[in-house]
């Protein structure tokens, strides 16, 4: 199948779940913005849980498809229509060729949306991910952002895949995108603030800044944290979810396209979960944070992958119920034997249509 880009929209890419190990040679690791919901779209499908989607940020693009296969959209809701008609979020959903997916406001919580294919996204892969990385214009489709005209293709899917046509992910397995705290894992420089400026931390609504990208999320507050040894450190790792403090004293999540190494001193990390939750967020939109321990993390992250887990077995379970298609077709001539009183026939029999 081919997806055809008739209208990009805002910012519309190739993601899977990242570009990982790199780090050391100065590679970020891009990928996903909201992991969790690219897994379940790919699972839906039948695909390995990291195929390569198209991410859709906010205002979302107009794909035509030429061929047969089946979609999933996960994610924010964006208002996906499919020949303009409301398409269920979280559900494989067939599509034939000459159908349109597109997409109308956000609705209700989320502002990026995953547009998952049978097959994945088939474009080459960079240093073993197909995830799009704008700043140094590598993979993904072309090292950039889709714009109208870009036809992509997609890998071969699931043989399996009619069969799970209709599938949704169960509400006890989606995302929780709900408002509660980002749950965040102090330190490693958090001697730098001292207990106040973890108190100010912890006890700070946040509003989401209007220059928060793939990048890093900044945060902005009428309270700042107050540097007890000053902003600065010897540059070390940046893991997904550190939180930066710089001399401003308003916190910065870093994201999927964060840098790899950094100056500033980190407060905490947010676990990858509430990670995902924030990348959702819109500009103007609240957080808050709240302290965990690493074991907790562990917990939550182990959580996840059970969940994940329980979604692929169902899909596995649709998948192995018999369908109409496995039923012989019928015949259209035939022949049988019958024993009427010691006496043996044989009885043949066609079709006429």
């Amino acid at each position: 199948m081919k997806l055809i880009v008739e209208r990009a929209g805002a910012l519309t890419t190739v993601q899977d779940l990242g570009r990982w190990g790199h780090q050391a040679l100065g590679m970020p690791v891009s990928g996903a913005m909201d992991a969790p919901a690219l897994a379940r779209g790919n699972l839906l499908l039948g695909n390995p849980v990291g195929a390569a989607a198209l991410e859709v940020t906010v205002m979302g693009p107009l794909i035509r498809f030429a061929g047969e296969g089946c979609v999933a959209v996960a994610g924010g809701d964006l208002s996906p229509q499919l020949n303009g008609a409301p398409l269920p979020m979280w559900t494989a959903v067939a599509v034939k060729d000459g159908d349109r997916l597109g997409f109308g406001r956000p609705r209700g919580r989320g502002c990026r949306a995953y547009v998952c294919v049978g097959g994945g996204v088939d474009v080459p892969l960079m240093m073993g991910s197909r995830s799009t990385y704008m700043k140094a214009k590598i993979g993904g489709f072309e090292g950039r952002k889709l714009k109208d005209g870009d036809t992509l293709s997609t890998g071969a899917p699931w043989s399996l895949w009619r069969r799970v046509v209709g599938a949704a992910c169960p509400a006890e397995l989606l995302p929780d995108y709900g408002d509660a705290p980002l749950r965040a894992v102090l330190g490693p420089q958090d001697s730098y603030v001292g207990p106040e400026g973890v108190k100010t931390f912890f006890e700070t609504e946040y509003a989401v800044s209007t220059s928060a990208d793939r990048m890093g999320c900044r945060l902005e507050s009428d309270r700042v944290i107050q540097h007890v040894k000053g902003p600065d450190i010897v540059s070390d790792g940046i893991p997904m979810g550190a939180v930066q403090v710089p001399g401003s004293g308003l916190p910065i999540v870093m994201m999927a396209d964060r840098q790899t190494t950094g100056g500033y001193v980190k407060i905490a990390v947010v676990h990858a979960l509430d990670v995902a939750r924030l990348a959702q967020k819109m500009p103007g939109d609240t957080v808050r944070f709240a302290p965990i321990n690493q074991d907790e993390g562990v917990d939550l992250s182990r959580g996840e992958a059970a969940k994940l887990e329980r979604l692929r077995l169902l899909v596995q379970h649709i998948a192995a119920q018999p369908s109409a298609s496995d039923a012989p077709a019928p015949a259209n001539s035939g022949a049988m034997k019958l024993n009427v009183e010691g006496k043996d026939y044989t009885v043949t029999w066609e079709r006429l249509d």
